[in-house]
C-alpha cells in the first residue's frame, strides 16, 4: 500500500494513511517449512516468505534509507578486493591475473558488501573445474532470492535454494539447489568432500554477521528503525507535506495499516483475484474515512490500541492517530531533521557526509572533521571485511596460490597541501 493523503468526506480535514512497518523484520506468525519433495524442506523467509521484498519496497521509499545502506555498502567496498602478488612467482602472478579476467570481481565484491549491509549475510557460490583441482570461478547469489534448508537434527544446514521467489515458485525444477559448505569450516568441509571423490563441482559459502540471536535469516541492527517508528515519522512528514501542497484541508489523523489487514480481510471473504483485492482495499480504505468524517462531525473522536470496524469488529492492525493540528508553522522543518538524523544514526552514517540533512539552514562540519568521519567509517568496516575475506582465504589455499594476500586498502581523504585529493593506505603501512 502506498501511503496517500485523503478527503474526508464532508469535513474540511485529511487523513493521511501510510503502511505500518513495525512489524516487517519479525512475524506473530510460527514459521514451518516448505515442501520441495519427499526428502527436502526450506525455510520461507518471512510467514509469507515474502520479508526481504516488502522490506525493499520500504526502503525504495525513503530516500535518506536507500542512500544510507548504499553509503555504507561502497565504504564496505573502500577501494575495492584486491589479490596482493607483490611476493610471489611469476608462474603464480600469471595464474592470479587469469583467474580475475575470468572473475568479476568488483562487481562481486560490490554485490556481497550490499548484501551483508542490507541482511546481514552474503552468499557466494564456488565453482570447481571439471577435473575438481581447482576453483574456477566466483558468483555472489543475490541474498534476498536466497533460502536455506531445513536445519538437521545437529542444527547443520546443508543446501541452500536459489529462485525466483517473488513469482510465486510452485516447481522444484525453477529452483536452483546449492549445496552448503560447513559455516563454521568451510575449507575443511570442502577438502573432506573432494577427499571422497564427490561428484559435486558447485559449493555455496555463507558470509553471515553474528547477531545476537542467531536465526536462518539474521535481522540486522538497523531494523530498529522500524521497531522505534522513526520510519513511520518520517514517512507521515512527507506525505503531511505532500498534502500541505495539494491540499488545503489541514491534515487531522494519521491511520496505519499493516499489510496483514488486507491480508486477513481477503482469506475471510476468500477474494483471491487482484482486480477484486484492490477493489475491495479501495472500499477498505473509504469505510475508514467514513468512519473519521463520523467522528469529526459528531465532534467525538474514539482512539485506542486497535480500531473498530464499521461493523463492530476489533482490529489491531489498523491504528488511528489524531494529529495536532496547532502546530505552528506547519513545514515540519524541526521534525523532518530529527527523524533524517535518527535514521543516519541508526545505520552509523553521519548526515554530513551523505548531505541529507535537511532544512533551510544547514549545519555543516569543517574539512578536518569531515576526513576524521571518514576515516572512523573506514575502520569500522574492519571485522566486515574479515568475514568477507574467508572465501578468498579459501580460493588462494586451494588453487595452491603460495604467498597471495587478500587486501583492501583505505582511501585516506588528504589536506590541501599535499597536493593530492586522496590516498590508498594498506592496513599497517606506516606514514
Amino acid at each position: 500500500m502506498q501511503p496517500s493523503v485523503e478527503t474526508l468526506p464532508g469535513v474540511h480535514a485529511a487523513a493521511a494513511l501510510v503502511r505500518d512497518g513495525t512489524a516487517v523484520f519479525r512475524d506473530d506468525t510460527d514459521i514451518v517449512p516448505v515442501r520441495i519433495n519427499d526428502r527436502e524442506e526450506y525455510m520461507p523467509w518471512g510467514a509469507d516468505n515474502m520479508m526481504p521484498y516488502n522490506i525493499m519496497d520500504l526502503i525504495e521509499q525513503d530516500e535518506t534509507l536507500a542512500t544510507c545502506l548504499l553509503w555504507n555498502a561502497q565504504m564496505c567496498y573502500g577501494s575495492g578486493l584486491r589479490y596482493n602478488t607483490g611476493k610471489v612467482s611469476q608462474e603464480v602472478r600469471e595464474k592470479v591475473d587469469a583467474w580475475l579476467i575470468e572473475n568479476s570481481l568488483p562487481q562481486y565484491f560490490l554485490g556481497v558488501a550490499q548484501d551483508l549491509k542490507h541482511w546481514g549475510f552474503a552468499v557466494s557460490v564456488i565453482i570447481l573445474s571439471n577435473d575438481g583441482k581447482s576453483i574456477a570461478r566466483l558468483v555472489r547469489k543475490e541474498a534476498c532470492y536466497c533460502r536455506f534448508a531445513k536445519a538437521d537434527r545437529q542444527g547443520k544446514i546443508k543446501r541452500v535454494y536459489y529462485a525466483m521467489w517473488r513469482d510465486s515458485v510452485t516447481r522444484e525444477q525453477d529452483i536452483e539447489k546449492i549445496e552448503l559448505l560447513d559455516e563454521i569450516s568451510p575449507y575443511a568441509d570442502l577438502m573432506g568432500r573432494m577427499e571422497k571423490n564427490t561428484k559435486e563441482r558447485k559449493f555455496a559459502i555463507v558470509t553471515r554477521v553474528p547477531t545476537a540471536d542467531h536465526t536462518y535469516y539474521p535481522i540486522p541492527y538497523w531494523a530498529a528503525i522500524f521497531r522505534s517508528r522513526w520510519y513511520n515519522i518520517k514517512q507521515l512528514i512527507g506525505v503531511a507535506k505532500e498534502g500541505k501542497i495539494k491540499n488545503s484541508a489541514p491534515i487531522k489523523y494519521l491511520v496505519e495499516i499493516s499489510d496483514k489487514y488486507f491480508e486477513r480481510l481477503y482469506r475471510q471473504e476468500g477474494i483471491t483475484d487482484p482486480k477484486k483485492q484492490r477493489e475491495r482495499m479501495l472500499k477498505a480504505k473509504s469505510e475508514i474515512l467514513d468512519f473519521l468524517a463520523g467522528a469529526e462531525n459528531s465532534g467525538k473522536t474514539w482512539f485506542a490500541n486497535f480500531y473498530t470496524t464499521p461493523d463492530g469488529k476489533e482490529c489491531h492492525e489498523v491504528q488511528i492517530t489524531k494529529i495536532d493540528t496547532t502546530k505552528q508553522g506547519g513545514d515540519w522543518e524541526s521534525d523532518i531533521q530529527e527523524a533524517v538524523n535518527m535514521i543516519c544514526f541508526t545505520l552509523q552514517v553521519h548526515s554530513n557526509l551523505v548531505g541529507s540533512v535537511p532544512g533551510k539552514s544547514q549545519s555543516n562540519n569543517s574539512g578536518s572533521d569531515k576526513r576524521e568521519l571518514y576515516t572512523i567509517a573506514q575502520a569500522l568496516q574492519k571485522p566486515y571485511h574479515d568475514l568477507l575475506f574467508t572465501v578468498h582465504h579459501i580460493i588462494c589455499r586451494f588453487n595452491g596460490w603460495k604467498g597471495v594476500s587478500v587486501e583492501v586498502p583505505f582511501i585516506q581523504l588528504t589536506t590541501l597541501d599535499e597536493n593530492t585529493d586522496a590516498k590508498q593506505v594498506k592496513v599497517g603501512e606506516e606514514e
